[in-house]
């Protein structure tokens, strides 16, 4: 089912596994992540964050982490990353087998000191420290390091933060060694015209290294600061499956833009990302049943997919569309076939340069 990344226009990186769950009281058992991390690749998701390392203390719902990463790296084709805030924590994702390490660096001070207990200089050292000992492994055995700027359009503690400074954060951060730098609106600041201002600026700057972008629909601008960031050349986006999560250190924010959302956009649009959407809306049951009474969004869910909708490799989906989508999940997701979106798609999807 999965392509890979040399197949599409635009990468979605799922980031409910961590971020969506990290917000949530209720604990998702480790059988149900493994289930939907599994329905959610099977759907075309290629790049998935599963899990968080830090103390089961502070997040007992990433308390299973080890055991999360070590079945989902089983999944062929799947690039798996995890969070770690500090060397301690990188050492147990690297241990575990993660592809990529994703470590939370913030513009703002107040918030760096809420979320981590660091001033944002302490957390690029942590940076540096956890790149050496990327340095240090066999160079079959190394993980990227990927690093997304927090409150980098703003804070709900701090207020409006210097773009100059986020600036200064990826020059520094780049020399600690990290692989890319994107940058992340966490409390649902930023508004489109700033978007492509500061991405247009961070490839400038950081060339091949510019990363993703990670936007929270808090003020209802998550899908239009997309486009903005699309114009600004960005091709790689974070989302959450059922638009949950959110930051629990930032004041008023609300969860991470809706997958099912925002591949519907870019599919409408001609966009290619070999997901496919009726199997990703099926996904969404895993979660009902694993979290009850816990609310969860998206408006292509609602509304389903509209007639005559083609996807951007020019293939139509497998049931006709007619309206809301009634579709249910009886424990295991149908495997693709001969004639599933991803596998026809899969001789005609080319990523552009």
């Amino acid at each position: 089912m999965n392509l890979t990344t040399a197949e599409i226009d635009v990468l979605v990186s799922e980031v409910g596994p961590r971020d969506g769950l990290q917000s949530i009281r209720q604990v998702m058992p480790t059988a149900a992540k493994h289930r939907w991390i599994a329905a959610l690749a099977g759907a075309g998701l290629r790049e998935i964050e599963v899990g968080s390392f830090v103390s089961p203390k502070l997040l007992p719902q990433m308390a299973d982490a080890e055991e999360v990463v070590r079945e989902a790296i089983r999944i062929p084709g799947l690039t798996v990353l995890a969070l770690a805030p500090n060397l301690k924590g990188s050492e147990r994702a690297i241990a575990a087998g993660v592809h990529k390490v994703t470590m939370p660096v913030s513009a703002s001070r107040a918030h760096s000191m809420a979320n981590i207990h660091r001033t944002p200089e302490q957390a690029i050292d942590q940076v540096r420290s956890v790149t050496e000992l990327r340095d240090s492994l066999p160079p079959g055995s190394r993980p990227s390091i990927e690093i997304g700027i927090s409150t980098a359009f703003g804070c709900s503690i701090e207020g409006p933060v210097s773009e100059d400074w986020v600036f200064q954060m990826v020059a520094l951060l780049l020399d600690a060694g990290a692989d890319s730098v994107g940058l992340s609106d966490s409390t649902g600041y930023a508004n489109p015209r700033q978007v492509k201002r500061m991405f247009e600026r961070l490839r400038r700057e950081a060339g091949e290294k510019a990363g993703a972008a990670h936007f929270h629909n808090t003020r209802g601008q998550g899908l239009a600061n997309v486009v903005a960031a699309l114009d600004a050349g960005v091709v790689t986006f974070d989302a959450s499956q059922g638009g949950i999560g959110g930051c629990p250190y930032a004041p008023g924010a609300t969860g991470n833009i809706v997958t099912e959302d925002l591949v519907f956009l870019l599919e409408a649009t001609g966009l290619r990302t070999g997901i496919d959407l009726e199997m990703l809306i099926e996904a969404r049951e895993i979660i009902r049943q694993a979290l009850p009474g816990e609310a969860i969004y998206g408006y292509l869910p609602d509304a389903g997919l509209p007639r005559g909708f083609v996807y951007a490799c020019g293939k139509q989906p497998v049931k006709s569309p007619t309206g809301p989508s009634n579709l249910s999940f009886a424990g295991s997701l149908p495997q693709p076939d001969s004639t599933s979106l991803a596998s026809d798609c899969a001789s005609t999807c080319r990523r552009k340069d």
